[in-house]
């Protein structure tokens, strides 16, 4: 009785895991305790635990179990020997659409109830299939760094690993490909979200920033990991004055660790909390004063990434996103001290709520002499990606 097995364990992790961290590190947790579970067994309860959270807030009044089954249904596409062994009238229509699924199970309402905030998504963004979006798990998303292409090509054919090529440097595969042992990451590819890849694409439209011999002083305010950073190294051919901070001394720990493998040598870097007003470092060594380029990837709500962490759409309280809009307003009221005339502003986030995005660029606008060039979500549910918006300003004289 495996399958019933598969079942009764997921149901236990569901029923002791409370979203205080990722659902990730706690099945690992969960799997070192319990020693006896193979590959394939690890494999498979993972999946029917992320499968559950990925119904979002949708089936409320069904037990874990009875969840569990309709998910299993509902976000596999393929033949389940999980689901032949559960509901085997329910196998021999996996293969079908979403929307005739729905129609089989006769629960009509499910999507509008999986994400019922449709009320506060920011503009252009399509409710129903934002929320189908979710049932399904994204890509994995590399970013082909400069030079590189045919390197990394060649790689992934003589490695058999199935790949499309989306653009120039874009290549989507499948998420649970393991590429560490076949490409270099961060020298010859950056794992990177294909939305992510394509927020500074108003760079991209302005080769005149760059005036010969000169270097472009940017500021990623909001650093983490520094994947923005080398976006923007790479667009502007390495030819950048980079200064990056961010609030965690751990997570530029790792950015530098990923600067020196990227090639990314002269640099400045500091701890900096934007949501408070005495967030710069010694007047002595201030680094990011008058910079031509800043960018601002702002802590938020993550909305717009959910796909990829589900059980963040199932814990999700909406007070939430007045919480990260207070601390936007902050974090942009002080980035934006720091450009220069003629300088361009880049406001970013992976959050699919107005509150995150188009009232904190009408805050921008009212409140400073900042010019608003384009501003758009980037929808990445068309493309078993994340959604992002971006704005883009420009200070005047």
């Amino acid at each position: 009785m495996r399958y019933q097995s598969y079942l009764n364990t997921a149901s236990t992790i569901i029923s002791s895991y409370k979203g205080a961290i990722p659902l990730s590190h706690f099945l690992k947790q969960f799997f070192s305790a319990e020693k006896k579970y193979g590959s394939k067994d690890r494999k498979q309860i993972s999946s029917l635990c992320y499968n559950y959270y990925r119904l979002g807030k949708s089936a409320q009044n069904m037990s874990i179990a009875e969840r569990i089954v309709l998910a299993t249904f509902l976000c596999e596409h393929a033949y389940s020997e999980f689901l032949a062994f559960h509901k085997p009238d329910w196998n021999e229509k996996i293969t079908l659409p979403v929307s005739e699924k729905l129609l089989i199970i006769n629960y009509p309402l499910l999507i509008t109830e999986l994400f019922p905030w449709s009320n506060e998504l920011t503009e252009g963004i399509e409710p129903r299939k934002f929320a189908v979006s979710f049932l399904n798990q994204p890509d994995l998303f590399l970013r082909i760094r400069p030079g590189k292409k045919d390197i990394v090509l060649g790689k992934l054919e003589e490695a058999a690993i199935a790949f499309k090529v989306i653009g120039e440097d874009c290549i989507a595969i499948p998420n649970s490909t393991k590429i560490a042992p076949v490409l270099e990451i961060d020298k010859e590819v950056v794992v990177q979200d294909a939305s992510s890849q394509r927020v500074l694409d108003y760079l991209c439209s302005r080769p005149d920033l760059l005036k010969e011999g000169e270097k472009l002083s940017t500021w990623d305010c909001c650093a983490a990991s520094g994947g923005k950073s080398i976006l923007a190294y790479d667009i502007l051919n390495g030819n950048v004055e980079l200064t990056v901070s961010d609030i965690r001394e751990s997570i530029l720990s790792n950015l530098k660790q990923r600067f020196k493998t990227a090639g990314i040598k002269n640099y400045h870097s500091f701890i900096a909390d934007l949501q408070t007003a005495s967030y710069l470092p010694d007047s002595n060594r201030e680094p990011t004063v008058n910079c031509q380029l800043v960018l601002c990837d702002a802590p938020c709500t993550g909305s717009g990434t959910w796909s990829r962490t589900p059980e963040q759409l199932y814990f999700f309280k909406p007070s939430l996103i007045d919480e990260y809009a207070e601390r936007q307003k902050n974090i942009v009221s002080n980035a934006i001290k720091h450009l220069q005339k003629d300088g361009l502003f880049f406001y970013i986030t992976c959050s699919v709520f107005k509150k995150e995005n188009e009232d904190i660029v009408d805050l921008i606008k009212a409140n400073s002499d900042l010019q608003l060039l384009q501003m758009g979500s980037i929808k990445g549910y068309e493309m078993k990606a994340d959604s992002m918006f971006v704005a883009v300003f420009k200070r005047n004289a």
